[in-house]
């Protein structure tokens, strides 16, 4: 059953919650009030809409892959949210929370990115709005994500590299936290993903939702089928969150592909709803990596977006009850989906994406004659440099 909002503890049934400092418990509060208030409010929604047609390009484009199609015996379809403005489906809801920002009265803005996607539509939308930005990015993220980086500060925001732990996406998280728990009566932490403390993950889901209710009208049976499978990449989520909340209860069959980096066997890899088990990251409860004494596990992933130990809450409901099912994919095949696609119809894809395009590639068999659509959640121009450096490598 798909839930339209969490409980009054923030929880969709036993995950989500608030496990916050008592310092952040205020904020989280007045949040969620404002967040509701804005949402029921057609003036906010005016705006918003505007902005994300005029600014970020929305409604994006569906594309048969013709090519792809008849190599794989399937009929595929790709919601170009590589098309939006900064090349992801991160603006949606950079954008929204962006103006909640100024409508609370704020005017600092804080943000933590992995793939720099998230970074860069949030320094996109202060950018816009005239907000003072802060980045959180960890060490090793900055080094193979240095296009994002110089992007960003070209919007004019501060990149703080976060030199803690693996430095990673986890670690760029909760370097945002620390700030925010010091700053939060002058600053709004736009958490990139729907994971967290309520109510971001709610908040996150309901800005991102667009995806799927465009392409519900866009493949409505008319000019389009309508799809018998959509597949997602899913990192903390928001992307697969997006495309596949309208369509939760349906009978459309969703797939959600997590990075199983080096192999589930190795222990390096970023598959929490695959490989790992409830517990609390970041606020929330949710499935995650980790050991036998509870200690958070480092995930691995050649994508710095899926390189994250935890998954949003929703998802972990969505998985107990078999709302949507969740599998893997290895760094060498994301790599050979990106090839794939750049080759075949001429659209290089983000690393995170080709997970999904690739769990597709690998299915095609059983797939044979359906309907899919793939949400290509972003371009792939940010791991070009990272594809030349692993290959020279291998030579």
């Amino acid at each position: 059953m798909r839930l339209d909002r969490p409980d009054n503890q923030g929880r969709f049934a036993e995950y989500g919650g608030q496990f916050a400092p008592e310092t952040l418990m205020p904020a989280l509060e007045e949040l969620e009030t404002e967040f509701a208030k804005a949402w029921d409010d057609p003036g906010f929604h005016n705006e918003l809409n505007k902005l994300l047609a005029d600014f970020v390009g929305r409604p994006t484009p569906v594309y048969r892959a013709e090519r792809l199609s008849d190599q794989l015996g399937i009929d595929l379809y790709l919601k170009r949210e590589d098309l939006a403005h900064t090349g992801a489906h991160k603006i949606n809801n950079t954008m929204g929370q962006a103006l909640l920002t100024k409508r609370m009265g704020k005017n600092r803005v804080i943000a933590e990115t992995g793939a720099g996607q998230h970074g860069v539509a949030t320094a996109t939308a202060c950018a816009l709005l005239g907000q003072e930005c802060v980045v959180y990015m960890g060490e090793k993220d900055i080094e193979r994500q240095a296009l994002n980086v110089q992007r960003m500060r070209m919007l004019g925001t501060e990149v703080r590299p976060v030199t803690s732990g693996a430095g990673t996406l986890k670690d760029a998280v909760s370097a945002a936290m620390r700030d925010w728990v010091a700053t939060v009566d002058t600053t709004h932490y736009i958490i990139g993903s729907v994971v967290g403390p309520h109510p971001f993950p709610w908040m996150v889901r309901e800005l991102q939702k667009v995806i799927g209710e465009e392409l519900q009208e866009q493949m409505d049976g008319s000019q389009r089928p309508h799809p018998d499978v959509i597949v997602a990449c899913v990192g903390g989520g928001s992307n697969a969150m997006g495309i596949f909340y309208p369509y939760v209860g349906s009978d459309v069959r969703l797939v959600g592909v997590e990075a199983a980096g080096y192999g589930l066997e190795t222990g390096e890899h970023g598959a929490s709803l695959v490989a790992g088990s409830p517990g609390v990251i970041h606020g929330s409860m949710t499935y995650l990596l980790q050991d036998v004494q509870g200690q958070i596990l480092e995930a691995h992933s050649i994508s710095a977006g899926l390189d994250y130990p935890g998954v949003g809450p929703e998802h972990a409901y969505f998985k107990d009850r078999q709302l949507v099912e969740y599998t893997s994919i290895t760094d060498e095949e994301a790599v050979e989906a990106v090839n794939l696609l750049a080759s075949v119809e001429g659209i290089i894809p983000a690393l995170e994406t080709a997970h999904a395009l690739a769990w597709i590639a690998k299915e095609a068999d059983s797939l044979r004659g359906q309907t899919v659509a793939l949400n290509l959640s972003g371009r792939g121009d940010k791991d070009v440099q990272q594809i030349i450096d692993l290959v020279d490598a291998d030579e």
